[in-house]
């Protein structure tokens, strides 16, 4: 389910066939912190047993209903939910844990949950000069999907304009725009930062992301 990576350094508890088992919690400023065990499934299903008191009997619980259950009732689970990563808590939105909940169908399909796909760029193998690509259709997607998947990338092979390494790079200052709607230099958010949907996924490409896409779509 997920890379040695990507769960480095992070409190993991178990590992299964379909699932990974870590430690989770969530802050509030009465009670303070209400520590739980977050269960994650390949189905993109989250479950989390709180650990508040000994003995809590609420073992069964839903992101949303344990950040109520912990004294937060503002709605923004991602946020408030944190995991242990290097001694440090880190909101569950700026990890990869929520990959497989991103790309289920039943979250995937909410009508109020627009994904913008942020520009990204790749550094060409030959002038090292970082060029754009821009992944507002599936057709831009899968132009930025074979270019990153290609070792020896350079302008030339850019499909979408003529480019080569005569033509000048990008400013830092214009590179820090990459088109999400919240704020224009947005680091990566999730209106911006997508883990696989039906426009960057491919059904003929066989990387991880596509794979795992495919699999959750069809379990």
């Amino acid at each position: 389910m997920f890379s040695e990576e990507e769960l480095h350094d992070m409190s993991v508890l178990q590992r299964g066939d379909d699932y990974v088992e870590v430690v989770c919690g969530c802050t509030s400023r009465r009670h303070g912190d209400a520590g739980a065990r977050l269960r994650i499934f390949k189905s993109g299903e989250l479950k989390i047993a709180c650990e508040c008191y000994h003995g809590c009997p609420e073992d069964n619980l839903s992101p949303f209903a344990f950040e109520k259950h912990a004294g937060k009732e503002n709605n923004r689970w991602k946020h408030n939910i944190w995991v242990f990563i290097d001694g440090y808590k880190v909101p569950l939105i700026k990890t990869t844990l929520l990959k497989f909940y991103n790309m289920s169908p039943k979250n995937a399909k909410r009508p109020h949950k627009l994904v913008l796909h942020r520009d990204e760029f790749i550094k060409c193998t030959k002038c090292s000069k970082r060029r754009r690509f821009y992944r507002r259709s599936k057709n831009e997607c899968r132009s930025y999907h074979d270019a990153l998947a290609n070792a020896n990338f350079q302008c030339s092979d850019i499909p979408f304009d003529k480019f080569s390494c005569d033509d000048a790079e990008e400013r830092a200052s214009r590179r820090a725009c990459k088109g999400c709607l919240r704020s224009p230099t947005c680091g990566g958010c999730t209106s911006c930062v997508c883990f696989g949907c039906e426009v960057c996924c491919f059904s003929d490409c066989d990387c991880q992301t596509c794979i795992d896409f495919r699999e959750n779509t069809n379990a």
